[in-house]
């Protein structure tokens, strides 16, 4: 697999929200998400005009259960 790519925190939202994820809360920039399917809350921060860190959108993916190849593939 190739390095993971610079990737938005509106896109890691959108890969999470069509996975079954949905909001459960927001405190300033941090949005709280919750999947009742696999019972899981994960945090994005959420800055406008700034890419996430790659080790963070890899550490949320995985926080989520899901693995780095399954956002390259949907997106």
């Amino acid at each position: 697999m190739s390095r993971f790519p610079a990737i938005r925190a509106a896109e890691l939202l959108g890969f999470l929200k069509d996975k079954g994820f949905v909001p459960l809360r927001q405190t300033g920039s941090h949005l709280t998400l919750y999947s009742r399917e696999r019972d899981t809350v994960v945090t994005v921060p959420v800055y406008k005009g700034h890419d996430l860190g790659r080790g963070l959108a890899l550490r949320i993916l995985k926080d989520a259960g899901f693995a780095a190849d399954d956002f390259l593939d949907w997106r």
